[in-house]
């Protein structure tokens, strides 16, 4: 199972959510996916049509940029990040 790590300004939006989490997924489409199953709605938080990854979101996956199509391995750890901005 890859280990998959969220940014904090989501589970305030999604009642249960952990930061934290264990996926089986073969791509960051599909751990994606199976977050959208337990949490409805948090697909479009992350991915916009297309599909690709909104703009302000960046995944990571061991430690490299990544994709909706980037691989994961039974051992992987998946980053996602929210780019912030202000003034």
């Amino acid at each position: 199972m890859a280990e998959l790590h969220l940014p904090a300004t989501l589970p305030p939006l999604f009642p249960g959510l952990p930061r934290e989490l264990e996926v089986e997924a073969a791509t960051v489409s599909e751990a994606i996916e199976q977050l959208e199953e337990r949490w409805p709605g948090l697909r479009d938080r992350l991915v916009e049509s297309g599909p690709r990854l909104r703009p302000h979101i960046n995944v990571y996956v061991d430690r490299e940029r990544g994709d909706l199509d980037s691989r994961l391995e039974p051992r992987s750890r998946l980053d996602v990040i929210a780019a912030i901005s202000g003034g």
